[in-house]
């Protein structure tokens, strides 16, 4: 299968190049490295069916030629603006970066004649629903995040593209995942606060907010299981575990690893920021009919991804840990 991967430096990306030419897969990795490591692709770049491109998918005509040139079967489209928090300080970002980005590559994979599109959704696209676990068909409510607005943008152009040309559409709607190459989220930012500070911990919202969270690995085996076994026109997976935990539960994992007490000080109700769901639990039955299960439960996933970013120190200096 040969395969376009954007975002390719990333957390997500670069575990999926390293999977697919595991499968014997061609792949050419895209990055612009504001948030991508070279650093990520090491491994891929031993490998002679990897090939990378340095590109900015905002430039759409760059864009064109690079899918034109390679000619895939799958695009995979994970590069967007990850930073979920702060979207309201720049709502530019997430138009941008998550649904007109999505379209240049869209629109330059249709051109190119890619057969196969697909596309890192979020759970978050479901808001706060009213149904749980939440299954694929939940009806959408408010949106509460610009990011999870954007990806719901970009899920309407792909079913419209796929209706329209013809294109198979590949809709991954992630909770948060967890593991190697790990840089941001509540296990980065609590592993930060308590290098600087292991006495005392700033908490954002109540501590009571429950989340899903999904190891990378296994991730990486659900695009692959629904990639290589899936024809549909349009295919709309959620990914996630059958379990949750609190934010809580989950910093007692992380005090537990790195053997420390540290006093607990919360700074808001159920949530953490405007646009944070307290409680996101999906409904996986549809991914796990086709063969699919979780090798890692979510306590093993938090203990990796600290170990990770502890043994990795260098990471935790890109963001500032003296």
């Amino acid at each position: 299968m040969r395969t376009l991967v954007t975002g390719a430096a990333g957390f997500i990306g670069s575990n999926l190049c390293d999977y697919l030419l595991h499968q014997n897969c061609e792949v050419q990795g895209v990055d612009n490295f504001v948030t991508g490591q070279k650093e990520f692709l090491k491994e891929a770049h031993k490998n002679q069916k990897f090939s990378f491109q340095e590109l900015d998918l905002f430039d759409f005509e760059k864009t064109k030629k690079i899918i034109a040139s390679y000619r895939p079967e799958v695009v995979v489209h994970l590069a967007s603006n990850a930073d979920v928090r702060f979207g309201l300080k720049h709502p530019r970002k997430d138009v941008e970066q998550g649904t007109l980005v999505t379209y240049n590559v869209l629109e330059s994979s249709r051109l190119a004649g890619v057969k196969k599109f697909a596309f890192s959704s979020t759970g978050s696209v479901y808001g706060e629903p009213e149904v749980f676990p939440t299954p694929e068909n939940c009806p959408f409510p408010i949106q509460t995040s610009l990011y999870a607005a954007s990806k719901v943008a970009a899920e309407g152009l792909i079913q419209a593209y796929s209706e329209g040309y013809g294109i198979k559409g590949y809709i991954f709607r992630f909770v948060s995942i967890l593991g190697e190459r790990y840089t941001h989220g509540h296990v980065f930012d609590f592993a930060q606060k308590l290098l600087r500070n292991s006495k005392k911990i700033e908490i954002l919202g109540d501590g009571k907010q429950q989340k899903a969270y999904l190891y990378v690995g296994d991730c990486m085996g659900a695009i692959w299981r629904i990639l290589s076994s899936q024809d549909e026109k349009m295919n709309i997976f959620n990914l996630g575990p059958d379990e949750y935990i609190n934010v809580d539960q989950s910093l007692d994992i992380i005090c537990r690893t790195m053997a420390v007490s540290p006093e607990r000080v919360y700074t808001g109700g159920k949530r953490g920021w405007i646009g944070d769901s307290p409680f996101i639990f999906l409904d996986c039955k549809k991914l796990k009919s086709i063969g699919w299960k979780p090798k890692k439960n979510i306590a093993e996933s938090v203990e990796i991804t600290l170990k990770y970013i502890l043994e990795n120190k260098w990471i935790l200096e890109k963001r500032g840990v003296e």
